[in-house]
């Protein structure tokens, strides 16, 4: 199975059916009068939102769909069937946008949650409906309607409470394996991590949440350089980011450098998910000689004049990572009774959260747009690097 997190569909709504032009044929029924039944309405098109789901694979290789339409109106008053709704199953975290309008129909938050895409077309009337003390015998009927058509574009965005971003090798994978029972790839090469893994992390019992790990950034990330860029809209869901910085990078590279790298990145992508609350996570500490570690740390927080909470790890070995859960758990159930108690924070959170998926959105079909644009003028239509198909499903929920 692949995992694929954007999907162009065509859905198109079933028409309603035409009212039916029928008299009252009986025998020794003289002048019976009309009987022509209404048509039914058209199936409409709907999205559910299935838990079991990962990923919109399916949609990538089927990507038309059309609901049943109504049946005719037939004799003797009888009312033509409705046509059947469609129902099509996509992942929780699934975002529904109009083609042709941009509009945003509907966010798949939660499992069970339907969404009306597409509205059958409404049924016709039978010449009955047309009968009147001055016209016994009406010859009119009307016809059903067409079915809403809409193009779509499904995206996939992952529902965690706490992302990560940092460089390949910061420590990202390590992390998420330390601190949940999710099990990425680890090895000492970058870019282990080819898609979003999640993990759940639980603090206590009934205390838990999920964290997201993305591919790593890389310096240019921003115009399109690396994987990371195509995932970072994954983060826009999240309530805190975690930035992890490596302090004993193998590659030899200064770590304040790295992690101003990622600051630049973040902030060329999306401004509004650049100012989300983020903590700075130094990582590998175990690796750095105790009486170098200070130095390192505090020339990193001044570098980037950080004025957020700070954390120490060491996360193959747990170091520090139960403090960090504990902390992430305590702030995540503070703003989550704030916003219960108050509707407008809330509101405000949602419309944040819109805000960095248009950001994303936006600045990911630039890219693409600049990457078709060198396509053609190369005549090379062998080579896409944005198609999603190329990478295996890694995410999955592990407590």
């Amino acid at each position: 199975m692949k995992f694929v997190d954007e999907a162009p569909i065509h859905v198109r709504a079933g028409k309603g059916g035409n009212g039916c032009l029928s008299f009252r044929r009986e025998k020794f029924v003289e002048k019976g009068g009309p009987d022509g039944g209404d048509g039914g309405d058209g199936g409409s098109v709907y999205l559910q939102a299935d838990e079991s789901l990962n990923t919109l694979v399916d949609y990538r290789y089927q990507p038309r769909y059309r609901a049943e339409s109504g049946e005719q109106g037939r004799g003797r008053n009888c009312t033509g069937a409705k046509g059947e709704d469609l129902v099509l199953k996509v992942p929780v975290g699934t975002t529904a946008i109009d083609v042709d309008t941009g509009e945003t129909l509907g966010d798949m938050t939660e499992a069970g949650q339907r969404l009306l895409v597409a509205q059958g077309g409404w049924h016709g009337l039978g010449n009955t409906r047309f009968k009147s003390s001055t016209n016994r015998a009406p010859r009119q009927t009307t016809n059903g309607t067409e079915g809403e058509e809409r193009s779509l574009k499904l995206e996939l965005k992952v529902l965690a409470d706490v992302g990560m971003l940092g460089l390949p090798n910061a420590g990202k994978s390590t992390f998420i394996r330390a601190v949940s029972a999710a099990r990425p790839k680890v090895a000492n090469y970058p870019f282990t991590t080819l898609v979003p893994n999640l993990g759940v992390v639980q603090v206590q019992k009934h205390r838990s949440f999920v964290i997201a790990d993305i591919p790593g950034l890389i310096e240019g990330a921003a115009e399109g350089a690396g994987l990371g860029i195509r995932f970072l809209k994954h983060l826009t869901r999240c309530r805190v980011l975690l930035h992890l910085v490596d302090l004993a990078p193998f590659d030899g590279t200064e770590a304040v450098e790295n992690a101003r790298a990622i600051e630049r990145e973040l902030a060329d992508f999306s401004p509004t998910l650049a100012g989300r609350e983020r903590w700075l996570v130094l990582n590998k500490t175990d690796l750095v000689p105790a009486e170098e570690l200070e130095e390192r740390c505090s020339a990193v927080v001044e570098a980037l004049d950080w004025q957020g909470p700070v954390f120490r790890v060491a996360a193959i070995r747990g170091q520090g990572t139960d403090v960090l859960a504990g902390r992430l758990m305590d702030y995540l159930e503070e703003r989550r009774g704030e916003e219960a108690a108050n509707p407008e924070l809330a509101e405000a959170e949602l419309e944040d959260q819109r805000r960095m998926q248009r950001e994303a959105r936006e600045r990911i079909q630039e890219l693409r747009d600049v990457q078709r644009g060198k396509k053609r003028a190369a005549h090379d239509d062998d080579d896409d690097d944005w198609d999603d198909d190329d990478y295996d499903v890694e995410v999955e929920y592990r407590h």
